[in-house]
Formats: structure tokens, C-alpha cells, sequence
């Protein structure tokens, strides 16, 4: 059974604080989350959808660019990004060595040129847009025909078990965890929300229906080891 749970929205400025509280402990919450293999599976993940060198890339809800990072792994380094997120916090935590750019901005707002993308990605940020309509034209807008879309998201399992060890290992275990190795209390609200949020997300055909509806073609849903999603698709 699912427990009964608060809601996941945050007003904006109540969501920009706490990523900008958490930057500095971001990335270590995240490896503590994949058991280390975040950065190895982001990178895959990219191969597939098409990621291929020397493609300008749109890092949409960049973070601490851990997606942009496994793109230029991904690529040898032969890419250019710009990193689009609303957090200065975020932002100020990206290696000054990645290829490209950063800039602040939203996903239904995006401080990019019309057309000037082969590759747009957006990593486990997802269930933080409220407007995915207005998100995922922003997304056609920016790409040029024939660009690619790769979302990543975390997506809580239907099974009975496996739904309960989801909420035990994202609702308590990685808090807790969390909170004891890094020291701060950030890493718990972060975990918390992240659960929330996951809990609350509208389901994989929803995302699918929603990113046809906006023009895109070739729209796919792929889970791995039940919980991982990926949608990808192909700008017309």
C-alpha cells in the first residue's frame, strides 16, 4: 500500500533554495543513491538515444552538470552544451572544464536560440515541471528537425514488493544515509523531496502522450531494472 504522503509541489523559490542549499553536497547524495553508477548509466543512456560527437547539446535542468559531464564522456569531448537551470547554486557548481555554457533559466523558458540544437537532455528533473506542455515546446523550439530528446526520470514501480522497497529505500533508508555521511540535514530534505516527488510524478504514458502531443515523432518509454526510465524521441 502506498502511504499517505504530503504533497510534492514547492512553490519555485522554495525549490530554487533547497537545491541551492544542496550544491555542495549534490553530487556525493547522488553517487550515495546509485551506489556510484549514476554518471556510468547517464552516459549509456546517452549512447542510446543517439548522442553522437561534435552535436551542439541542451542540458535542461543541468544541476551540477552531471548529465553534461557523462555527454562529453560520452562524445570524447567533442560537444558543445549549454546548461540551462534556474539554480545559481547549481550552476556555481559545475566544472569550469566541461565544453560549452551555462545560463539561468527554466524548462518552459529556455534562454536558447530557436533551432540550434541536435540533442536536448533533461536528467531526473522531470517531476519538478508543472507546465509539461509549455516544457516540451520549449524543447521542439530549440531543437532543429530531426534533433533528439533523452529525459531521464525515476518512475516508482507498480509491484506490490517492489513498490515497497522503493518507498523504504528512497522515503527512509536514503535519508537517513544521507544525512550521517555527508553531515548536513540538506541531504535529508533533499532525499524527502526526491521521494515525494517521485511518489506523486504522473505515469510513464503521460509523459509519452504529452511529448506527441508537442510534435515530437518516434516517442519511446524503456524502463531498466524497474524504476529507471527513459523517454526518447525525434523532433519533426
Amino acid at each position: 500500500m502506498t502511504p499517505t504522503l504530503p504533497s510534492n509541489a514547492l512553490p519555485s523559490e522554495d525549490l530554487r533554495r533547497l537545491f541551492d542549499a544542496s550544491a555542495p553536497i549534490y553530487n556525493r547524495v547522488d553517487a550515495l543513491g546509485s551506489f556510484g553508477t549514476g554518471l556510468r548509466y547517464r552516459q549509456d543512456a546517452l549512447g542510446r538515444a543517439g548522442l553522437k560527437p561534435g552535436m551542439q547539446v541542451i542540458d535542461v535542468a543541468c544541476g551540477t552538470g552531471l548529465m553534461s559531464l557523462a555527454a562529453t564522456r560520452q562524445t570524447q569531448g567533442h560537444v558543445r552544451i549549454v546548461g540551462v537551470d534556474p539554480s545559481p547554486g547549481m550552476l556555481a557548481h559545475v566544472p569550469a572544464h566541461l565544453p560549452g555554457e551555462l545560463r539561468k533559466g527554466t524548462a518552459t523558458a529556455l534562454p536558447v536560440e530557436t533551432a540550434s540544437a541536435d540533442f536536448l537532455m533533461m536528467g531526473y528533473a522531470l517531476r519538478h515541471v508543472e507546465d509539461w506542455p509549455a516544457a516540451f515546446a520549449e524543447f521542439s523550439r530549440v531543437l532543429r528537425p530531426g534533433g533528439r530528446l533523452l529525459i531521464l526520470e525515476i518512475t516508482c514501480p507498480s509491484h506490490r514488493l517492489a513498490r515497497g522497497f522503493f518507498h523504504a529505500y528512497f522515503g527512509g533508508f536514503l535519508p537517513a544515509l544521507g544525512c550521517l555521511v555527508t553531515g548536513r540535514s540538506q541531504a535529508w530534505h533533499l532525499y524527502r523531496y526526491y521521494w515525494r516527488s517521485m511518489v506523486r510524478a504522473r505515469p510513464p504514458g503521460t509523459v509519452v502522450q504529452t511529448l506527441a502531443h508537442a510534435g515530437f515523432t518516434d516517442v519511446a518509454h524503456v524502463a531498466r531494472h524497474g524504476f529507471l526510465s527513459e523517454y526518447t524521441a525525434v523532433r519533426v
